[in-house]
């Protein structure tokens, strides 16, 4: 549920990308299941601070932008697992150098902090 435009013909690729990764969760839970499958009790342990209701929300939006796939198993209870799909390990992979760049950007403040 990309919340920019796209109907526009003179949207910038950068802003519909980030639009689709948009928010304070999205990033972070791409990178959790860039390592494999995970259940949503398992992903809201591992991410501290994020609400049930917030992360269902994030998930759904990611399901319904083509990055994750939900497979749910009929047994009792129910159990759901997420899983990158395809187009979402491709966004995934193409997150590690932006964060490489934070990373050093982080440093280079540090550094300036250091240095005042």
């Amino acid at each position: 549920m990309a919340r920019i435009r796209l109907d526009e013909g003179s949207v910038c690729g950068v802003a519909a990308a980030i639009s689709v990764v948009d928010g304070k969760w999205k990033p972070t839970l791409l990178w959790m299941l860039e390592s494999g499958p995970h259940r949503p009790g398992e992903l809201r342990r591992k991410v501290t601070g994020i609400s049930e209701k917030v992360l269902t929300q994030a998930l759904r939006e990611m399901e319904h932008d083509g990055l994750v796939h939900r497979e749910t198993h009929e047994v009792v209870p129910p159990k759901t697992v997420y899983s990158l799909t395809e187009y979402g390990l491709a966004l995934s992979l193409l997150l590690a150098p932006l964060s490489d760049w934070g990373h050093d950007h982080l440093d280079r403040l540090a550094e300036l902090r250091a240095a005042s």
